[in-house]
């Protein structure tokens, strides 16, 4: 082949190859741009946004936990993405402290609690956790609230170390596993390696974008609480942290209704399943309803044209509930309850 018809077919090819390359450049230099914007965005929700209550450390973990009033120990276990920030603006904490000592967490990884990478963080696992930091604390056999995914936690403590709970209280859960495209949505920040590098480039950018929408079908059909708009620290969640540990527990939501629910049926503690007939992140026929089927002795209260944030909607209510298992409404050898109605006692 001739000189010039050889240099002819070479000179494309290097230039998109120059093309390729200067793309690439360019991509490198704004996800840089990216990561360095991110990290001072997730300094600043930090400084704004300090912790409330106190830390302890328990197997290398240093978690967060907040305490309200004086009594018989109650445990709040937040849903995903949340924190403790989202119980105490929901008032629950509150009305709970009046007559319980109200303990609520920062679940690992969430708020301002630490989830290091050494180990996977299924709901069993924060069980374990929860577990020995009760003990260390000296919280002896409290009323365990859980709200969403963090139902699927109560439950792995109740089954797994039953002294540490004398009774549940479970809002808006997720119980049994079926088909959900959120957890394919949402995973691929937990993926290793290709997750940090959406979580902290990003992910956070796109968070401020879908976040919102995403809060409000939470709440619907309700609006979104005024005072959640106005304190919920939605910084603090979109830090790149959280959104790998939100990611993470989103993967492995559906195991651990796998794991679990087979064994739902030997729970013996005292229970009430709560739930919003109009919730639109979870089935209440799918979950809290067959739940209810399953756990001998449960009492299920179905809040009429609520949505996922029951504790937000009536905080009174849930205290109520608290309340029915502290004065032993509900006993191991209840049989059968009937579903309470909207606005009266579970």
């Amino acid at each position: 082949m001739p000189l010039k018809n050889t240099l002819a077919a070479y000179l494309p090819s290097s230039r998109s190859a120059k093309r390729q390359s200067s793309i690439l450049g360019v991509a490198a230099l704004a996800l840089a741009g990216s990561a360095i914007l991110v990290n001072r965005r997730a300094a600043r929700a930090e400084r704004e946004h300090p912790p409330k209550g106190a830390f302890v450390t328990v197997d290398g973990v240093r978690l967060h936990y907040v305490v309200r009033g004086s009594g018989r120990p109650v445990v709040f276990l937040h849903g995903n993405g949340a924190m403790v920030a989202d119980m105490l603006i929901s008032g629950v904490i509150d009305h709970a402290a009046r007559q319980y000592r109200a303990i609520a967490f920062d679940r690992p990884g969430f708020g301002h609690s630490e989830r290091p990478r050494n180990r996977s963080w299924t709901a069993v696992a924060q069980a374990a956790l929860i577990a020995k930091t009760l003990a260390r604390l000296g919280i002896e056999r409290p009323i365990v609230v859980g709200h969403s995914w963090g139902t699927l936690v109560a439950l792995a403590l109740a089954l797994d170390h039953p002294r540490s709970v004398d009774g549940l209280v479970l809002a808006s859960g997720y119980y049994f596993p079926t088909a959900r495209a959120d957890v394919a949505l949402l995973s691929p920040p937990s993926i290793p390696l290709l997750g940090d590098a959406i979580s902290y480039t990003v992910a956070p950018l796109i968070g401020e974008i879908t976040g919102p929408p995403m809060i409000k079908k939470m709440f619907a059909p309700q609006p979104v609480s005024p005072r959640f708009e106005r304190e919920f620290p939605l910084a603090l969640a979109l830090r790149p942290s959280q959104i790998k540990a939100f990611s993470e527990d989103t993967s492995h939501m559906i195991a651990a209704a796998e794991q679990l629910s087979p064994r739902y049926a030997a729970l013996r503690c005292p229970t009430v399943i709560m739930g919003g007939d109009a919730d639109r992140i979870v089935d209440i026929g799918r979950q809290a309803k067959r739940l209810h089927g399953t756990i001998p002795g449960s009492r299920l209260d179905v809040l009429p044209g609520a949505g996922h944030m029951i504790h937000h909607l009536d905080p009174v209510r849930m205290v109520r509930a608290i309340d029915l298992i502290a004065n032993g409404g509900i006993t191991k050898n209840t049989v059968r309850a009937e579903s309470a109605t909207w606005g009266t006692p579970a």
